[in-house]
């Protein structure tokens, strides 16, 4: 059976529709009115192997900081639903991703416990239409959402654009581990029985 899940989640402020098939080939449909964070989502099916069609209507005459951390939200709530009861898959994953000058290490745990560490400082407030600092946000919600451990660090960098690129492919490839499963795990991988 493939691993997926659709949400929608509709607020005053934010109308969303996402499917994710963590079993998929790469193929990523996404409008979300942000242009750069487009680029970034599909970057991370594209990576991850994973299916994502995100839909989003945000309140961008505000700004963006509604469409993405709700973003974030639906995601990491698609990612928990898609997961089930954990059976099987490795849980941890991680990887140091370089883009020329940037290099990006991520690191998951699909406990069931939400934890989130963030270093990076961009040299610049924004990357096209994006506010470098909503890429936390976005992370942050992610990791409540979906319940994991997910630590993400800059090692370095000077182009904004190349780091932020990096850190969300990181993030894809170490999920993509994360989800994979091993037939050496019976149930699921904890001394507790449980990832939830």
């Amino acid at each position: 059976m493939a691993r997926s899940a659709t949400i929608g989640r509709k607020t005053k402020e934010t109308d969303i529709s996402l499917t994710l098939n963590l079993d998929g080939t790469g193929k990523g449909e996404i409008s979300t009115g942000i242009g750069f964070f487009n680029h970034m989502l599909e970057g991370f099916a594209r990576h991850g192997f994973f299916d994502l069609m995100v839909k989003v209507e945000g309140d961008l005459h505000v700004d963006g900081h509604h469409t993405i951390e709700d973003t974030g939200i639906v995601l990491g709530q698609a990612i928990r639903e898609a997961l089930g009861d954990k059976a099987g898959i490795k849980r941890y994953g991680s990887c140091i991703l370089p883009m020329d000058d940037a290099l990006a290490l991520c690191a998951v745990d699909l406990c069931g416990r939400p934890y989130f560490n963030y270093e990076c400082e961009y040299p610049s407030e924004r990357i096209g239409d994006l506010d470098t600092e909503l890429i936390r946000e976005f992370f942050y919600a992610v990791s409540y959402s979906a319940g994991m451990n997910l630590h993400i660090k800059m090692l370095s960098g000077i182009n904004s654009h190349h780091m932020a690129e990096a850190m969300f492919k990181a993030f894809s490839k170490a999920m993509d581990e994360a989800v994979t499963k091993d037939a050496r795990i019976q149930d699921v991988l904890s001394t507790k029985g449980s990832l939830t």
